[in-house]
């Protein structure tokens, strides 16, 4: 029997299996996954109560609380598409997606009431409740039940991810609750053996799932706990207390744990996996979180239009490391793709590249995890696919054993004199000096070379780095025609996305406004 595929089922495995145990933990809110599934149960109640109708959009404005979480199970029950909003987007781009979705409601916390009132005056169709001091009325007003699995189409749409935007407008990825389930499996049947684990939620969970966690997480009855605002000391204090196994960083949000000064102060050997994705990372950084918390440290790499998981560097069986140095080199590359993931490096013509880890090309994925489109864009959506292949804009090198070690997004190529040069390799050996605290490596306009590349620095406190100790330091660790030619120190961060992604755009901006960014195709 075909039996459909949908995230709910996810959350009833939690129930049945898991029903008595503590689930999530938020605050000082504590709940068994009986209670959990049963608030979920009353919110989508309540949503149909409320109007909601089928594939209406439901969106949230919420850090990570246990109230987002339950609308990714709440929503869908209701037949509606969840659609979590990125709260670092600015308040013209949110109404330019609202505008775009046409949400029926608009559930927000407290710290975003000003901006939401000023939202509804953009998109007068939803109605908005605050979770802060409306939602458990709201909940209130519905039932408990559990949804007839056979009652969905799996290849209705589930989730709604806007994209930040950084090649554009924001455009909106629909993933069906197919898709959704079977990312949650690929998930789990890598990274999610042990039911006594305990997972936080670092990364926040308006970015494509949080990393596929909020369903994987209950369906192999793993105990979660809300971090609601990346904090490295808030977040010691949770591995401490709730006796956390595993989180998920960006490169930036491992730099800040790794420099936070009270580290030494908590008890964090519970820890067992640390999980890197969302911008490249470094063989020193890989390696400094191991030594620092005594646990394993792993690159993935995806994207919300894939679910965003598509590979990982965890251990293959074939591959033998030469010593310590060439584990971590692999573990530090995009790694190899997930069951259900397909994964090809190509050239313009669609054609794979030699796999010998020197010949450049792009990604493309086919799978499982791929989204059903751009919605209401189609055009946007054929322009990305070949086929069944997914065209990621990633730049990479391969080999036969099925290793992706990405080079550099395709708009950051830097084509420096007829040389392209890796602002993500320049990255890395700049990172790797000890008093470098975070850097952004573009391209900028020259009359000579076409573009030159440009660091921006962000020196640590007291370090005194001057422009001349970096290029004594990059001296032997990259040719000169990769060198910046500028360094910007700046004192203030870089500017950044929902997850800590560096928003390279924003720093290309002063250099390119007015001109013509060239994109090696």
């Amino acid at each position: 029997m075909k039996i459909p595929l949908t995230p709910l089922r996810c959350l009833h495995r939690a129930i049945d299996l898991y029903g008595h145990k503590e689930g999530l933990v938020c605050g000082s809110n504590r709940f068994t996954y009986s209670q959990f599934g049963e608030r979920c149960e009353r919110l989508g109640s309540a949503l149909q109560r409320a109007g909601v109708l089928k594939d209406d959009r439901v969106a949230y404005l919420s850090f990570n609380t246990h109230r987002l979480l339950e609308g990714y199970y709440g929503v869908i029950q209701a037949h509606a598409i969840v659609m979590p909003l990125n709260v670092r987007l600015t308040p013209a781009e949110l109404g330019s997606i609202l505008l775009h979705a046409e949400p029926r409601i608009l559930f927000y916390e407290s710290d975003f009431g000003p901006l939401v009132r000023a939202l509804s005056q953009v998109w007068r169709g939803m109605l908005t409740i605050c979770l802060d001091t409306e939602y458990e009325d709201f909940l209130a007003t519905g039932d408990p039940g559990r949804a007839d699995i056979f009652a969905f189409n799996e290849d209705s749409i589930a989730e709604l991810f806007y994209t930040s935007g950084s090649t554009g407008t924001p455009k909106g990825v629909m993933l069906s609750h197919r898709t959704v389930y079977m990312h949650a499996l690929a998930v789990a049947g890598n990274f999610n053996h042990d039911d006594t684990a305990v997972e936080l939620h670092t990364i926040p969970l308006f970015h494509a799932n949080g990393w596929g966690r909020p369903q994987t997480a209950p369906m192999m009855g793993l105990k979660q706990v809300m971090v609601r605002r990346f904090d490295p000391e808030f977040v010691c204090r949770m591995i401490q207390d709730e006796g956390a196994t595993a989180m998920s960083l960006v490169p930036t949000m491992a730099a800040a744990m790794l420099n936070f000064p009270g580290l030494s102060n908590y008890n964090l050997s519970s820890l067992k996996q640390i999980f890197l994705g969302g911008a490249a990372s470094s063989v020193e950084l890989v390696s400094k979180l191991e030594q620092t918390f005594h646990c394993e440290a792993l690159v993935g790499y995806g994207l919300t239009e894939t679910c965003p998981v598509a590979t990982s560097a965890r251990k293959k069986g074939t591959v033998t490391y030469a010593d310590d140095a060439d584990r971590l080199r692999r573990q530090t590359m995009a790694g190899w793709p997930l069951p259900g993931t397909m994964v090809r490096v190509v050239d313009a013509n669609m054609v794979d590249v030699p796999r010998d880890m020197t010949c450049v090309g792009e990604i493309v994925i086919a799978g499982d995890n791929v989204m059903d489109g751009y919605y209401r864009e189609p055009e946007a959506t054929a322009a990305v696919m070949s086929g069944e292949w997914f065209h990621s804009g990633d730049m990479a090198v391969w080999d036969n054993e099925g290793y992706v070690h990405i080079v550099d997004r395709k708009k950051d190529i830097i084509i420096s004199g007829g040389e392209n040069i890796s602002s993500i390799e320049v990255e890395k050996a700049i990172s790797a000096h000890p008093d470098v605290l975070e850097t952004a490596v573009v391209g900028a306009p020259d009359p000579r070379w076409g573009e030159i590349p440009v660091a921006f620095v962000v020196a640590k406190p007291g370090s005194g780095l001057t422009e001349d100790g970096i290029r004594e330091f990059l001296a032997t660790r990259l040719a000169k025609f990769k060198s910046p030619r500028l360094y910007e120190f700046v004192t203030d961060p870089l500017p950044k996305g929902g997850t800590g992604k560096i928003l390279k755009r924003e720093l290309r901006e002063k250099y390119w406004a007015g001109k013509e960014k060239r994109v090696q195709g």
